[in-house]
């Protein structure tokens, strides 16, 4: 078998951003399906770019030879071996197409090429509260607002759920975008700011009962002194993780905050590779990794990096913030490592848009996914999804 050609989708579903997709095509008539991670943010453009990049590599090449493919990006392209959010984003999805083209020529889902399950169910956290959960996207400011949104969550079935208590002002802004100097989470936080983010949780805890599970999020934001802060205002609310406290890549201020605040802590979707994630691992800085399938290398090296992880007791929590593709390589995975906590489902996810782009609209039952167990990732764009792209580019010989 051999690649014949490489289709870069551009998609808009209007919601968080636009979604970048591959298709890697075979002379058998076979096609494997990727996501590039760079949905939100501003990356959009450069992680399309990638793909044309290292998708003009492949022609020619045979599919099935999946970790001859990643090595040779990885060690012959300069940049490669120099990592970061965009190389690794431009991997992750040929690598992802790659493995979705070895399942269907087997005729086996991923999980059985990966070692086969080890979880039959995966429970999933409803997560970003703080835009609302359901149909409509808004900023929440009061702690009855939280309280619903956590209350229609349990609705659905959802034990678990994640919020970031800062991230919206009280005036109803994102955080980081927001002008009001009284706003500021880095150097020390107000009394005003601490007592907002305690009364939107304890609303969220009182609404959710005590076994509710509570994720707190900080989109990196703060800063170790004022994540600490926040932290030990937050402990007596049985938090279940403390998601991003500080900048992604300094695993000494992270570890800092670890012994600092009676929290797990929570960091990965901002880490790439092996590599990347081995200072965190061995100076324990981090309790819970969150490497995103699509950003930080492929099915092929986030599973080495949960098995890395599991050597260190460290448990799994997958991020997804992106499509379709994205969720379904993700449960992939998810169902075959042993460290595994519990599944991201973003409320962007919720979206008509985003729903719409692919052939299955898998979603959580009671709060648990079933695994795909079609064959490759068991999941594909549709063709409407595609033929309404707005941008399609195709690398050929």
């Amino acid at each position: 078998m051999k690649i014949t050609s490489i289709d870069v989708f551009e998609l808009n579903p209007n919601v968080m951003g636009g979604v970048i997709c591959v298709r890697i095509n075979t002379d058998k008539g076979i096609s494997g399906f990727g996501e590039v991670g760079l949905s939100y943010g501003k990356a959009h453009y450069a992680g399309v770019g990638i793909a044309r990049d290292f998708g003009a590599l492949l022609i020619g090449m045979d599919p099935m030879k999946i970790e001859a493919i990643w090595e040779h990006i990885f060690r012959t392209t300069f940049w490669g071996m120099g990592g970061g959010t965009v190389i690794n984003a431009g991997i992750s999805a040929i690598d992802t197409a790659l493995w979705d083209i070895k399942g269907k020529a087997l005729g086996v889902p991923v999980y059985e090429l990966l070692g086969g399950k080890t979880n039959e169910k995966i429970r999933t956290y409803a997560s970003q509260l703080q835009f609302d959960w359901g149909d409509e996207h808004r900023f929440l400011t009061e702690p009855e607002q939280y309280a619903e949104a956590t209350r229609k969550a349990m609705a659905e079935g959802y034990t678990a759920i994640k919020v970031d208590p800062i991230g919206v002002t009280d005036e109803g802004k994102w955080a980081r975008e927001a002008t009001n100097p009284d706003w500021k989470m880095r150097g020390k936080l107000s009394n005003k700011m601490i007592e907002t983010a305690y009364n939107r949780t304890a609303a969220m805890r009182e609404a959710g009962g005590p076994d509710m599970d509570i994720i707190i999020e900080l989109h990196s934001f703060t800063d170790t002194i004022t994540a600490i802060q926040l932290g030990q205002a937050l402990e007596d609310l049985n938090i279940y993780y403390y998601e991003e406290p500080v900048h992604p890549l300094n695993a000494v201020s992270m570890l800092e905050i670890h012994n600092s605040v009676n929290i797990p802590i929570a960091s990965g979707e901002r880490i790439y590779t092996r590599w990347g994630f081995r200072d965190f691992l061995e100076k324990r800085a981090i309790q819970v990794i969150q490497p995103d399938l699509c950003i930080t290398g492929g099915i092929t090296e986030t599973k080495k990096i949960c098995d890395m992880a599991n050597t260190y007791d460290c448990g799994v929590q997958l991020h997804i913030c992106g499509g379709p593709i994205a969720t379904a390589a993700s449960l992939q995975v998810e169902a075959v490592i042993p460290n595994f906590l519990i599944h991201e489902l973003h409320e962007g996810a919720l979206k008509k848009g985003m729903r719409e782009l692919c052939v299955h609209d898998y979603m959580p039952v009671n709060g648990y996914y079933e695994v795909p167990d079609l064959p490759g990732i068991g999941q594909e764009l549709t063709e409407k999804a595609m033929s309404e792209a707005l941008n399609v580019y195709t690398i050929k010989d």
